[in-house]
């Protein structure tokens, strides 16, 4: 069993115990439940913007702790502070060392869009996402049918929600729904870790035109968002690199002015005299 069918069967599991501790209709009475939903997609496409998606997480399943003392409030407000478009919270507390109430606290302090990071493989963990805050979920289509991401994305919606739909192989594109707000190409490989941007790029360039395209994981330098945003990408979620500083709201910060400085490089040399 590889680690994404280890993390699926596993979480299928725990998903039934909390329907038994968490009975819907509790979760329905969240005060998070009524409240408007901040457009993810809109944020990646703000212009005054940087299009990260800065997440927050303490572990991980193919590197183990990346830091598991780390502080939701603090690191959300500097991350937002830092020119992050959105924040992505893992609350998968197996794997990856997150919980329902990081992403909690994470929605009271911050007014940004806020993607929940997990496994979903039951319409529970939608209603799930919207009672703890959040405003877009996270559908990864090597674990999903077609008729479950249709499902799934319907049921978001009507609750509010946005949907990133998560890719990494070609013969999962047959599982695109246009229905979703938003689509993530995935660079590491959920089978066995490795990173592969070419693999990416060419997997994008089969995506209808008008995609909202996602560069998801193992990116590490402004030259690699610079790279993906020519290829086509408009947003970029980056957690690990960011959670390995000292301070991840800074180190956000630092990449974020780095991308922009060259953007202006490149603006002022490619402006017509």
């Amino acid at each position: 069993m590889d680690i994404l069918e280890k993390i699926i069967t596993y979480k299928r599991k725990e998903t039934e115990e909390r329907k038994q501790l968490y009975p819907l209709e509790l979760l329905k009475k969240s005060i998070h439940f009524t409240a408007p939903c901040i457009s993810l997609k809109q944020y990646v496409l703000r212009p005054d913007k940087s299009g990260i998606i800065a997440e927050f997480k303490r572990k991980s399943p193919s590197k183990g702790a990346i830091n598991p003392y780390a502080t939701v409030e603090k690191i959300s407000i500097g991350y937002m502070q830092a020119g992050a478009s959105a924040l992505s919270v893992l609350t998968d507390e197996s794997f990856f060392g997150g919980s329902n109430e990081d992403l909690e606290t994470a929605r009271k302090f911050n007014y940004c869009p806020i993607l929940r990071k997990d496994f979903i493989v039951d319409e529970y963990q939608v209603y799930e996402a919207k009672a703890i805050g959040a405003d877009a979920i996270l559908l990864i289509a090597a674990v999903l049918s077609e008729e479950e991401i249709s499902r799934f994305t319907a049921l978001a919606h009507r609750l509010g929600m946005e949907v990133l739909l998560e890719f990494y192989a070609e013969n999962e594109l047959d599982a695109c729904v246009e229905e979703a707000d938003l689509v993530g190409i995935n660079n590491r490989n959920l089978k066995n870790f490795t990173v592969n941007f070419d693999h990416a790029i060419r997997l994008a360039e089969k995506l209808p035109a008008n995609s909202i395209k996602i560069a998801e994981s193992g990116i590490q330098t402004p030259e690699d968002v610079i790279r993906l945003k020519k290829a086509g990408f408009d947003g970029f979620l980056i957690g690990e690199l960011f959670m390995r500083a000292v301070s991840p709201e800074m180190a956000c910060r630092d990449f974020i002015r780095k991308i922009q400085k060259h953007s202006l490089i490149e603006t002022s040399t490619t402006r017509p005299l």
